[in-house]
């Protein structure tokens, strides 16, 4: 008997092949739309506003693969196409996994307070000096928005406070420099005098925004406090971005101090 023979008695004949292909098509489709988002705009081919269409158009995408993966695995079965079948669930599984990333950002975004500038310190946050000219280019304040974010940062993240470490401050400085770069971030300016400062910018890997740090040094009696104040340029929140990086640094910094 000839393939084509074989191919004609195949049950439902090329509409499961079709439906599934259709699937593994829209997946591609919301890959290149979640995954092109990002860099076309830091090369400035889409605008912010633009970006974020393109990810609801990729997300839109993606569920409407696992929508037609799921006819597909229906169709599959009722026509006993198990090559069909497979095919129809890695889509499915390949679009859920595409998908988790954003709905987790998503979802962390929702949870987050509408705030874009996180301190150790509420009462006297670190001051931007060195990065002044660049965040006063940038949509959002060089100064500390005041007690509205404190009071909202208070509720949503009581774990950001100071540190202490009893350590010299030579030793302390150096810890946290070192901890910046390991953080990846871009250091503007190292200011030493009677309060040491450091000033840093960190570059988000997917769309390129920028949010500046800076990293103060105090001597106490006893050791060293570390005050940390992230905050971002462009936004009204950051989907607890901001938070997690003071986390982060932190962490570096305690290995880096043993």
């Amino acid at each position: 008997m000839s393939v084509l023979n074989r191919q004609r008695r195949q049950r439902g004949g090329r509409w499961p092949s079709r439906i599934a292909g259709f699937s593994l098509l829209l997946l591609v489709a919301a890959a290149l739309g979640l995954a092109g988002a990002g860099p076309a705009y830091r090369l400035d081919l889409l605008t912010l506003g633009g970006a974020f269409n393109l990810l609801r158009l990729g997300a839109l995408l993606g569920l409407g693969a696992i929508a037609v993966a799921l006819l597909a695995l229906l169709v599959a079965l009722l026509c006993r196409r198990k090559g069909v079948a497979w095919m129809s669930l890695v889509t499915l599984a390949a679009t859920i996994a595409l998908l988790a990333v954003p709905w987790m950002y998503w979802q962390r975004a929702q949870s987050a307070p509408p705030i874009h500038d996180i301190t150790t310190d509420l009462e006297n946050p670190p001051e931007f000096v060195a990065l002044a000219p660049a965040r006063e280019a940038a949509p959002n304040a060089v100064d500390y928005p005041g007690e509205s974010f404190a009071r909202r940062q208070r509720n949503a993240y009581p774990d950001i406070q100071s540190r202490h470490f009893p350590l010299p401050l030579a030793t302390v400085r150096a810890a946290a420099e070192a901890a910046v770069l390991d953080m990846g971030w871009e250091i503007a300016e190292i200011s030493i005098g009677a309060v040491d400062t450091i000033e840093a910018t960190a570059t988000t890997t997917w769309f390129g925004f920028q949010d500046d740090v800076v990293v103060r040094l105090t001597q106490e009696s006893d050791g060293i406090r570390v005050d940390v104040r992230s905050a971002s340029r462009l936004g009204r929140g950051d989907a607890g971005t901001n938070a997690q990086r003071i986390r982060d640094y932190f962490e570096a910094l305690q290995r880096r101090t043993g």
